[in-house]
């Protein structure tokens, strides 16, 4: 998200997608396609060193904290309303 990487947000949220195995980093604010960026692991890393305490993550899985600095707690990706369509 554009927020996580212009520094206004924190990451909050891990998505590791069990289609296409890409990443999501997601703050505060719901995420859009409008603040979607490509942007290498390496950047993301450089602004939070602790995702990469969730670099283990399956794909299809989500790792959520309440705050930076805080426990990961993982899960099995929800479904999306498109997901039951």
């Amino acid at each position: 998200m554009r927020q996580i990487m212009d520094g206004s947000e924190p990451i909050l949220l891990v998505s590791h997608d069990e289609d296409d195995h890409g990443w999501q980093f997601i703050g505060t604010s719901d995420a859009s396609l409008t603040d979607t960026m490509l942007v290498a692991l390496g950047e993301v890393v450089k602004i939070d060193p602790t995702v990469l305490e969730v670099a283990d993550l399956k794909p299809g899985w989500q790792a959520l904290r309440e705050f930076v600095g805080g426990p990961w707690s993982r899960r099995l990706h929800p479904p999306t309303p498109e997901d039951e369509k």
